[in-house]
């Protein structure tokens, strides 16, 4: 036990004073910028979503920056996440993800709210005897998770059967609001809107209704909605593809995370020399690399050996060779001192190494190369 503790008070002292060769800034004043842009779009209440280690930003410091914004909720997927969050902020959470049943005797409820969809989890919930508030989710397409209407007056009355639940909101996730296909999202609207009606019908007197996301605020029209969530589009990442025609309603976007590693090493190449796993890279002539202390487990998509680019300054630096778990080699073109800081992704929209550009390039998910960006890079909130 003595030895335990005192490594968890090194790793406390460390992980605030030691100087890392990699970090992930989190740029507040983008954050902020892309919420009230949202707020201003679609005219509804925006519900920030952290889920994913808040889209691979950081869960404690997005909502550190959001502590400037007033709303009713925080969205997460797991309870572990709402804990996260109440560490650094105060406001309340929506835990959305699915729990087993029988955790809920165990966990604390303070300024939590969950999202319901089945009897099992209303009558543990039920049976807890605090005060818990609930967001009953319908299904209005996905088919992933969410009530069937056909359920939904049973799994209300079975809601308002507990005096300690409060059916406070209605909540569905729309499947193609990214899409061309207008249709399919107005359908969807319309089935949710049919939901809400099924619910009030059955006694329910909800406050809160939301079923647009990001790409769906922009589309979707519900008679009912109050709020929206918003997902990738807090973190300045446009979900509409540069063809689609609201593409450029999202166009002030401001994406919200630098990536930045370091330098640790110089290696001078002579022609024909070979670089990483496989040698996949043969040098065309006498030439310097660097090695910067970042792979695919930090987040350096391995899809960018011999393709990606880093850059520093106004200079981009071509990726040679495999990316290793840990490594990544770069061309240098000229002489670099160890040390030089390199940016693997960049703030700058127009960046050739920007999230969005570098998805697009190289037949990546701009969603996927943040969320896999490695939770032990340290982040920093950059004010």
């Amino acid at each position: 036990m003595a030895i335990r503790t005192t490594i968890d008070r090194l790793i406390r002292r460390f992980e605030k004073d030691f100087d890392t060769h990699n970090r992930i800034e989190v740029l507040k004043k983008a954050l902020l910028h892309n919420y009230d842009l949202f707020a201003r779009l679609s005219g509804k209440e925006v519900i920030p979503v952290l889920k994913g280690n808040a889209y691979g930003h950081g869960i404690e410091q997005v909502a550190a920056a959001l502590r400037d914004r007033s709303f009713s909720y925080i969205a997460v997927d797991g309870y572990f996440e709402a804990l996260r969050v109440r560490k650094v902020s105060r406001q309340p959470v929506l835990i959305m993800g699915a729990i087993k049943p029988e955790n809920f005797a165990r966990l604390t409820y303070d300024g939590f709210a969950f999202v319901v969809q089945d009897a099992a989890t209303i009558r543990a919930l039920g049976a807890i005897k605090k005060k818990v508030k609930v967001h009953l989710e319908c299904n209005t397409g996905m088919n992933r998770y969410g009530a069937a209407p056909s359920q939904l007056a049973e799994l209300t009355r079975l809601i308002l059967g507990y005096p300690n639940l409060t059916l406070e909101g209605v909540m569905s996730h729309l499947a193609d609001s990214d899409g061309d296909d207008i249709e399919t999202v107005a359908s969807a609207v319309q089935h949710y809107d049919e939901c809400v009606e099924l619910i009030l019908g059955a006694g329910g007197t909800p406050t809160l209704f939301h079923v647009a996301q990001t790409a769906g605020s922009v589309k979707a029209v519900s008679k009912y909605a109050t709020a929206m969530r918003l997902g990738i589009g807090l973190y300045g990442i446009n979900p509409f593809s540069p063809s689609h025609t609201l593409h450029d309603t999202l166009a002030g976007l401001q994406p919200a995370l630098r990536f930045v590693s370091t330098i640790t090493k110089t290696i001078e190449l002579k022609k024909g020399d070979k670089v990483s796993y496989n040698y996949t890279f043969t040098a065309p002539r006498s030439m310097t690399i660097g090695i910067i202390p970042a792979g695919y487990y930090e987040g350096v998509n391995r899809a960018l050996s011999n393709k990606g680019v880093v850059s520093q300054g106004d200079m981009y630096l071509p990726i040679v060779g495999r990316v290793c778990m840990n490594h990544t080699m770069i061309e240098l073109p000229s002489p670099v001192a160890i040390g030089t800081e390199v940016s693997v992704y960049s703030s700058d929209p127009s960046a050739k190494n920007s999230i969005d550009i570098t998805a697009q390039k190289h037949g990546l998910f701009n969603y996927n190369l943040l969320t896999a960006l490695s939770a032990d890079v340290r982040r920093i909130l950059v004010e």
